[in-house]
């Protein structure tokens, strides 16, 4: 065993931190981004992660920022009175729950990362004042499907 993660959850990953990068630098809901950027931009960019992860993060961002026109909004998740994770901190969390549900249910992984972000948990995740996205990833996964954070 090389310790070396699968292509998809490295692709998946690469993806969940553009997505999230835009997020930021556009102050709008993840779900919004994945909206903007849409099914096929999404599925093109999980194809090609491994040529366009080549780029620094903030470019490619900037790029996709610019070409599919997306707006600034108003949502700052990160401002406020704590530190905010990272985009990669918040990137492997997505990565590992679009991976839990597309491998649960058969979903090609372009519509499990599409479900995740415009479900009621990216906002939880995004929400960097409370503490969803430091839970485990199968607590993350067992919430997703019970449509409510579960408890314990």
């Amino acid at each position: 065993m090389t310790g070396r993660e699968p292509k998809l959850d490295n692709d998946l990953f690469f993806v969940c931190s553009v997505i999230e990068q835009i997020g930021r630098a556009t102050k709008n809901r993840r779900a919004d981004v994945v909206t903007a950027l849409g099914k096929n931009v999404v599925a093109r960019y999980l194809e090609l992660a491994d040529v366009y992860h080549c780029e620094p993060i903030e470019n490619t961002a900037a790029g996709l920022i610019e070409k599919r026109g997306i707006m600034a909004g108003n949502f700052d998740n990160t401002a406020g009175d704590f530190k905010a994770p990272t985009v990669f901190d918040i990137a492997k969390v997505y990565k590992r729950l679009i991976v839990d549900v597309a491998k649960n249910s058969d979903a090609a992984p372009v519509d499990a990362l599409i479900s995740v972000y415009t479900s009621w948990i990216s906002d939880k995740i995004s929400d960097y004042g409370c503490s969803m996205f430091y839970e485990n990833p199968e607590y993350l996964y067992l919430s997703y499907l019970d449509g409510e954070p579960i408890k314990e």
